[in-house]
């Protein structure tokens, strides 16, 4: 009785990884935050350009996802749900200030009242931003991170653009659908004309975004790579 050939024998290599323990993760976890916080106050203001509308933080968000490729690439999927989890601790706790801070007693001069009340139309939709983005961006990296891993544990360190382009696509179908759903009625998108605009431009500008800057993420990722010792080790 012949053995199976050698080649069929052997398991596919564990996709490689990076520890945490240089800085280059905790500077990466501190940009996605901010970028989150940022999107969130600015995703309140609806923005319209010509027939396309969209929301304030529209410049914004892409780079979060970008962030969490990086992430998923290099430190695996159970570093990159900490660094997702982590992200909307602190954006949960950001909403938290912002009630506070709106509930806070103010001055009650003519100067007082009118900055409360800029105040309250700029902060105070934005609990209900930070639930969409829970929900949506929980869902939609926890995606993109998940097939980005998995792609990788079947092409090892090839085809890098491919991982980023198919889990990115995927990832922000899930994310604007949800964002929109929730987020929609907030800054003021009513009929549902309105809304499949909202969602496809979205979806369409996050994408575009991701696909444009996969040359520039490839580089950030070769560079990373290239410095963590325990990547390599």
């Amino acid at each position: 009785m012949t053995s199976a050939p050698e080649s069929q024998t052997l398991s596919k290599p564990a996709p490689r990884f990076a520890s945490i323990g240089s800085p280059y993760f905790g500077i990466m976890l501190a940009c996605m935050a901010v970028v989150l916080i940022l999107s969130n106050i600015g995703a309140a203001k609806g923005v319209v350009f010509g027939p396309i509308i969209t929301d304030g933080g529209f410049f914004l968000f892409p780079l979060a996802y970008i962030l969490g490729d990086v992430m998923s690439e290099i430190y695996g999927f159970k570093v990159a749900r900490k660094a997702i989890i982590t992200s909307f601790a602190l954006s949960a706790f950001a909403s938290l200030c912002y009630w506070i801070i709106i509930a806070l007693p103010g001055f009650n001069d003519d100067y007082g009242n009118a900055k409360q009340a800029a105040i309250e139309g700029a902060l105070g939709p934005v609990p209900q931003i930070v639930l969409a983005s829970l929900l949506a961006f929980l869902a939609g990296q926890t995606i993109n991170s998940l097939i980005l891993v998995k792609m990788k544990a079947r092409s090892g360190e090839r085809t890098l653009w491919a991982r980023l382009m198919g889990s990115s696509g995927v990832g922000e179908f899930v994310d604007t659908l949800i964002f929109c759903s929730i987020a929609a009625s907030v800054i003021g998108i009513t009929d549902f004309g309105s809304f499949v605009n909202y969602v496809l431009v979205g979806f369409v500008y996050k994408v575009g975004v991701q696909y444009i800057l996969v040359p520039v993420t490839s580089l950030v990722i070769g560079w990373i790579k290239k410095r963590e010792p325990s990547y390599w080790a």
